[in-house]
C-alpha cells in the first residue's frame, strides 16, 4: 500500500471516529429501526470509504454522507418485499393514525415563528438537526457564547409562547363551557 494510501486510510479512520455519533443521529431520522439505522450508516461508509479520495472538500464529508445515506434508503425502500402471510383471522388492528404527531409537529413549527432567524437558526441547528454547540457556531459563524446566549433567550422566548396560547386556549374553553348567553352578559 503507497503512503498517500495509507494517509487516506488513516484520514477516513479519523473521519469516522469523530463524526460517527453525529452521522448515526442522521441515520436514526432516516430509519427509525435502531439496529436499521446503524446498517444503514455503515452501508453509507462503505461506500464513501470507495470514494474519500474523490472527496477534494473533506469539510462537505458530512453532506456527502448524508446523501449517500438517503440514497441507500431509498434503494432499500425500492427493493423491500411485501411480507404478508396470508390467515384465517385478521389481525387486530391498531389504530395510530399520527394525527396528534402533526399537531404538534404542526404547533412546533408555527411557534417557531415568533423567534427571529437567527434565533431560529440556532434552535433547529442545535435541538432538530442535534448539532453540538461548537458546531452550530461555525455553521452559523457566531462564537460559541453567541450561540449559548442566543439559544438561552430564544428558548425563554418558545416557553412564553407557548404559555400564552395555553393560556388562551384554556380561556376559550372557559367561555365553551359557559354557553354563549354567559360569555354575552
Amino acid at each position: 500500500m503507497a503512503s498517500s494510501e495509507v494517509g487516506e486510510v488513516l484520514e477516513f479512520e479519523e473521519y469516522v471516529r469523530t463524526r460517527q455519533e453525529a452521522l448515526l443521529r442522521s441515520a436514526r431520522r432516516l430509519v427509525p429501526d435502531p439496529v436499521e439505522a446503524q446498517d444503514l450508516l455503515q452501508t453509507a461508509l462503505a461506500r464513501t470509504y470507495g470514494r474519500w479520495d474523490g472527496i477534494a472538500d473533506k469539510s462537505l464529508a458530512d453532506a456527502y454522507l448524508r446523501r449517500v445515506m438517503i440514497n441507500t434508503r431509498t434503494e432499500w425502500w425500492r427493493a423491500r418485499k411485501l411480507d404478508e402471510v396470508p390467515t384465517e383471522q385478521l389481525p387486530e388492528a391498531a389504530v395510530d393514525d399520527g394525527t396528534e404527531q402533526r399537531a404538534d409537529r404542526a404547533l412546533l413549527i408555527d411557534i417557531l415563528g415568533v423567534l427571529a432567524p437567527k434565533q431560529r437558526s440556532v434552535v433547529i441547528l442545535r435541538h432538530w438537526e442535534q448539532m453540538s454547540t461548537e458546531e452550530t457556531a461555525a455553521a452559523l459563524g457566531m462564537s460559541t457564547g453567541t450561540v449559548k446566549s442566543t439559544l438561552h433567550r430564544a428558548l425563554a422566548r418558545l416557553r412564553q409562547e407557548l404559555e400564552r396560547r395555553e393560556l388562551g386556549a384554556r380561556e376559550l374553553e372557559r367561555d365553551e363551557e359557559r354557553g354563549p348567553q354567559q360569555c354575552a352578559a
